[in-house]
């Protein structure tokens, strides 16, 4: 494992992988979001603790053409990816859906599903080409199980759950791992703050129960990761303690905090 690519890396669970991943020894690092700011400013606090080459994307996940532009323009020693972390999603809005707007559904379609398609493909050629590499899709506990309110986020999320099978058979015949992890909910992200569009009194959801923590996900993303070859742990489906299901959640207190 030389080089990983991770979308969404500017917060959340990718900036956690960056973090996991740059301590574990890993050689090259491609960190993409859309908030350069953000991932200098990564890319500087891993350098100061890790030996590792870092390069920095910063483009639109929506847009193909964009893309394409940015992935075209890796510098020799980034290329090829052994890793593909599809890690940028978000979910907007938490409405009924005769009441949703049609922005927050094409922004989480766009996103959840199209965006990663389009880095999927164009990372994919050249592991068919070696006959190698590693695709890590971050679905979601919505991909499993619906709720109220969450129609076209679940879809989205279903959507991944999907994908994730249905390109690991596509690429069986030519040695590439395909793994998706599917978490609960996660604190120290702004999955959150995106889906009430900034309001911070509706984004705090987590005051009453331990959520799984960032670093949580992206730790057992690097042990999939990390397996021998013949080894590929299809799916994960984790949760903190206090979450049985997508909306079974015991709210008695944050029991695990200390």
């Amino acid at each position: 494992m030389k080089t990983v690519l991770i979308t969404g890396a500017s917060s959340g669970i990718g900036k956690a992988c960056a973090q996991v991943f740059a301590k574990a020894g890993v050689q090259n690092l491609i960190l993409c979001g859309r908030r350069i700011e953000r991932l200098k400013a990564l890319k500087t606090a891993l350098l100061t603790d890790n030996a590792l080459e870092i390069h920095l994307l910063s483009f639109d996940i929506r847009s193909f053409t964009e893309c394409e532009q940015a992935l075209n323009s890796l510098p020799k020693e980034m290329d090829p990816v052994d890793v593909l972390i599809n890690n940028a999603g978000l979910a907007k809005g938490l409405d009924y859906i005769h009441e949703g707007k049609l922005e927050d559904w094409e922004t989480m379609l766009d996103t959840n599903i199209k965006g990663l398609l389009y880095i999927t493909k164009l990372v994919t050629g050249e592991m068919v080409n070696r006959k190698s590499g590693h695709i890590i899709n971050i679905c979601s506990t919505a991909g499993k199980e619906v709720y109220p309110k969450g129609n076209v986020y679940c879809a989205s999320k279903f959507a991944v759950d999907a994908l994730t099978k249905a390109i690991r058979q596509d690429l069986v015949s030519f040695g590439i791992r395909v793994s998706q992890v599917a978490p609960g909910h996660v604190e120290d992200t702004e999955f959150a703050l995106n889906r009430f569009d900034g309001d911070t009194e509706q984004s705090k959801i987590y005051n009453d129960f331990n959520p799984l923590k960032a670093v949580d996900v992206a730790e057992a993303i690097y042990f999939i990761a990390s397996r021998p070859a013949h080894v590929n742990i299809q799916d994960v489906l984790m949760m903190g303690t206090q979450q049985a299901s997508s909306t079974l959640i015991n709210r008695s207190g944050r029991t695990f905090d200390v």
